[in-house]
Formats: C-alpha cells, structure tokens, sequence
C-alpha cells in the first residue's frame, strides 16, 4: 500500500470513527479484556443503538469474528457490513512503519433481540433469588 492510499484509508477511518461516535463502535484488544467483557458490551451497544461495530488489528481480529459468532449464534446479532484492510501503524521502537490487518464488523439486532434479553434477564433475576433463599 502506498503512503497516498494509506493516507486516503486513514481518512476514510477518520470519517468512520467520527460517524461511529455516537457510541457504538468497540475497538477489541486480544489482551486487555475478557471475550465476554465485549460480548455483554456488544448487547449493551445493540440495546441502546440498535447496532455494534466491532473494530480490531492484527491478531485481536479472531477475538473479534469470535464475539460476532457468539451474538449470532445466540440469535440476538446478524451482520449488516464486514470490513477488512490494512493499515500502516508507525513502530517507533524499530523506527519504521508496518501493515497490520485490520477488520470492521458490524453487528444489528435480530427481531427477537428484545425478547431474548428480556428472558435472559428474567432467568438471571430467578437464579439470584435462589440464591439468597
């Protein structure tokens, strides 16, 4: 990839980030958090914005195919868009610059989405009560 076209990329991000600013999109690490950390926030985002987009780099990218199979197989997620490139990231350790993958997955409510929630925390509410019996 050229610099041109990575600039270009970077840009067309840019306008992605900002138009995902609404709150909906989730940059996913492979490190720093539990894949059901991102699976629960995903319904959250999907509860209050109707959709998800689920953003990663390089070897966090089957973290993220991995919390988009989870909501689909559930049946509370289909996809609308899947995205990949590459993207130029500056190693200033090494002091020159590298490709790394990247994807863009994004994930909307299915029609039963509300329905599931609503039992899946009905049955939470159930199990905490028996507990405390």
């Amino acid at each position: 990839m050229s610099s041109d076209t990575a600039a270009a990329s970077q840009s067309g991000g840019d306008a992605q980030q900002q138009k995902a600013a609404g709150g909906n999109r989730i940059q996913v690490s492979s490190s720093k958090k539990p894949l059901f950390f991102y699976v629960n926030l995903a319904k959250r985002y999907m509860q209050q914005h109707g959709d998800v987009e689920l953003s990663a780099l390089g070897l966090a990218i089957s973290t993220v195919v991995t919390i988009a199979e989870i909501l689909k197989n559930n049946g509370l997620a289909v996809e609308k868009k899947i995205r990949t490139s590459t993207v130029e990231i500056n190693d200033e350790m090494r002091g020159r610059s590298l490709q790394k993958a990247k994807i863009e997955i994004v994930l909307g409510k299915t029609d039963n989405f509300d329905e599931l929630m609503a039992a899946a925390a009905g049955e939470a509410a159930v199990g905490d009560g028996e507990e405390q019996t």
